[in-house]
């Protein structure tokens, strides 16, 4: 592994806001704390801006590219339970981001996602026979594939973390920056967030 961690959360037309900006705003809090990591936003396509499901639009720093794969990858949802335009189920029905996705993780990166994020990731045949949950809107959906679907807020399964929905992805973010970088880190990025973290986190045994 590299000595500064490389992060890429990323970004497609139609993607929920919070699912990406709350687990970036918390791994570049960690990043000012120590962590050594390094986080970027990686588009699924060259774009000079991605517009998220209610109009946010953001520069992305790059393409999420598998010769380059990150160390950490964050998935966001969005769209999929309206079956939306744009967004993860659009995402999932093109089938470029999801076999990025298995690409990135068959070079080691350890996958997480946020909200219907783990659909992409249910999709790209990350779930089979793991523990994981979703948004709420989608969990039956996922209980038809191969994923062993668990009543908790965030699910870490070591390489693959799944977390329930949106607000959801904060807590699986702190969650990966006290596993990986210390618990001190982690208390500190939710002090300066002023955030009251949620520890209904599931590991596998």
């Amino acid at each position: 592994m590299r000595a500064e961690s490389t992060v890429g959360v990323v970004v497609f037309a139609g993607f929920e806001e919070l699912d990406a900006v709350g687990p970036y705003d918390v791994l570049q809090t960690a990043a000012r704390e120590g962590a050594p990591i390094a986080v970027e936003l990686l588009a699924v396509d060259d774009a000079d801006l991605v517009t998220a499901s209610k109009g946010l639009r953001v520069e992305p720093d790059g393409v999420l590219a598998v010769a380059d794969a990150p160390d950490y990858l964050v998935v966001p949802g969005g769209g999929w339970n309206s079956r939306a335009e744009t967004g993860a189920w659009a995402e999932a029905e093109r089938g470029v981001l999801p076999d990025r996705i298995a690409a990135c993780h068959e070079r080691g990166t350890t996958v997480t996602s946020v909200c219907t994020g783990g659909m992409l990731l249910d999709r790209a045949g990350l779930l089979d026979g793991r523990p994981a949950v979703t948004h709420g809107g989608a969990l039956a959906e996922l209980r038809e594939g191969e994923a062993t679907v668990v009543d908790a807020r965030v699910v870490d399964d070591g390489d693959v973390l799944t977390c329930g929905g949106v607000t959801a992805g904060i807590d699986l973010a702190l969650w990966l920056v006290e596993r990986e970088w210390g618990e001190d880190v982690a208390a500190a990025v939710s002090t300066e967030l002023e955030y009251e973290r949620t520890r209904d986190v599931y590991q596998r045994a």
